[in-house]
């Protein structure tokens, strides 16, 4: 009989990033496929818009400045069908505008604390991508938080305080000087990085040389 040590997986995200979304479902289909979970996931923060207005800007208009208009259009088509290709009912066109992360992000960090982080990124993604809500919003952060079982009221209270932001904007920062440039990205055990929304099969044979590597016999 064999036994693995649970490896830590730093996954390097940001709520607002669509791949991001394609990339944690993937991840997750192959877990299911393989059975177990060998990783202790750890989601750190990447803002793609460090510099975004705390109240954000129009969908549109950032859009349109990022990509250029025809761009956009035929860049989110492609994201939309790598979305449905991998079960996700995502509507684009509810989204009206591109959120400041960074309360986000502190949701996501003390979600940590209580074990809630996968579904508080759950909601967080679902929230944005198919309900097509503001996740800087606070009252849409705590729903998001009381969803996953945290205390509504604390959160609110945290939220209306600085608590973690500069902690927050450091982890970024420390992301970057490392060299990650886009998200997802996933480094295992301080090691070994995966960058992009890879499909299950690679993950598939990550999850398989993971076993061969630790897996060890119980004595």
């Amino acid at each position: 009989m064999e036994s693995i040590q649970l490896i830590p997986l730093d996954l390097v995200s940001d709520p607002i990033c669509p791949w991001c979304y394609i990339g944690k479902t993937r991840f997750n289909k192959a877990l299911e496929t393989a059975g177990d979970t060998p990783f202790d996931v750890h989601w750190r923060t990447f803002q793609l818009n460090p510099h975004m207005p705390p109240e954000g800007v129009g969908r549109q208009e950032y859009l349109e400045a990022k990509f250029g208009k025809e761009r956009a259009m035929s860049f989110y088509k492609q994201i939309e069908e790598a979305a449905y290709a991998s079960g996700l009912d995502v509507h684009f066109d509810k989204i009206t505008r591109t959120p400041n992360t960074i309360d986000a992000h502190r949701l996501i960090k003390w979600s940590r604390s209580e074990a809630r982080q996968n579904g508080v990124v759950d909601g967080l993604f679902k929230a944005y991508f198919e309900e097509g809500q503001d996740i800087s919003d606070h009252t849409v952060l705590c729903d998001v938080a009381a969803a996953s079982g945290m205390d509504r009221v604390m959160v609110a209270r945290l939220l209306a305080t600085d608590a973690d932001r500069e902690d927050v904007i450091a982890e970024d920062e420390h992301y970057r000087k490392i060299g990650v440039t886009g998200v997802p990205c996933f480094i295992i055990d301080n090691k070994y990085v995966v960058n992009g929304a890879q499909e299950p099969a690679l993950w598939t044979q990550v999850l398989s040389d993971i076993r061969d590597q630790h897996a060890a016999p119980t004595r």
